[in-house]
């Protein structure tokens, strides 16, 4: 029953979507507090010929390529002294990731769900990263505050892509960047396209990465199984298995059969 009830939150109507959406996170962080489980993203494996190997500290080589997601993304531009915000920061591994590693001078994750904030906050504690809960499609920050903006395989879950997208542009400073990542079906590419192209922005890139992702989960599923099998009731593990994009799951054979692209986009303001 759960498995049916989270693919059915892939297509339902805003209003209903966000709430589903933020019920789910917030069991999810209040069921599983393992301080080892930092990312939810589907991962990255550069395929290019001749990419140097992303240089990781011992305890972030497990979560590898779920880093390497979120490095693709927030490399856009050099984030060394900047302000950041990631919309979306989830169990906040990304945002710890980008804080210790980019060196942005203030980096903020923000979340609709209030549990993911109380984990983030005490799972990471540096001094250049902050955690506050929030809604993406109503930032609670004034204009023109941020040099960059990070989003991360998480705005299908919102109620409105359009609104989002113009709360980032009011957010961004002149000449800042917004960087994204997520999966769409092909059937919402082209209105997604739409969006962004009546946003205010200018796109200085955008690239299909959905082979990238595939072979990061490719390489995670035995490890991801097992993590599901030992830690998750009965009732949970089918739900979960989607939800993690295993093999032979919907949404993984959906990204064989290019049903759902994993889309990747940056823009100027």
């Amino acid at each position: 029953m759960l498995t049916k009830i989270f693919l059915f939150l892939l297509e339902l109507s805003p209003v209903v979507k966000r709430t589903l959406w933020r019920w789910w996170y917030q069991f999810l962080a209040n069921y599983y507090q393992q301080p080892d489980w930092r990312f939810m993203n589907y991962g990255f494996v550069p395929l290019e010929p001749n990419v140097s190997e992303l240089k990781l500290a011992e305890e972030d080589e497990n979560d590898r390529y779920f880093i390497q997601l979120y490095h693709y993304v927030a490399t856009a531009v050099d984030l060394k002294g900047k302000q950041v915000l990631e919309v979306g920061s989830g169990r906040g591994g990304g945002a710890a990731y980008v804080a210790r590693y980019l060196k942005p001078d203030r980096m903020t994750g923000i979340d609709f769900s209030d549990n993911n904030i109380q984990l983030s906050r005490k799972n990471y504690q540096l001094p250049n990263l902050f955690f506050q809960q929030g809604n993406a499609e109503f930032l609670p920050f004034d204009d023109e505050v941020f040099d960059i903006v990070l989003n991360v395989e998480s705005s299908h879950c919102y109620g409105s892509m359009e609104d989002f997208v113009k709360e980032v542009n009011r957010v961004l400073k002149p000449g800042g960047i917004f960087s994204w990542a997520d999966f769409r079906s092909v059937d919402e590419v082209v209105a997604l396209q739409q969006i962004f192209e009546h946003s205010g922005l200018k796109q200085i890139k955008v690239n299909e990465i959905t082979p990238n992702v595939l072979r990061a989960l490719e390489l995670m599923d035995e490890s991801r199984q097992n993590f599901i099998q030992t830690n998750s009731p009965p009732f949970l593990k089918g739900a979960l298995q989607e939800f993690a994009a295993v093999k032979d799951s919907k949404v993984y054979e959906s990204f064989q059969t290019s049903e759902i692209l994993y889309l990747s986009y940056v823009f100027e303001k």
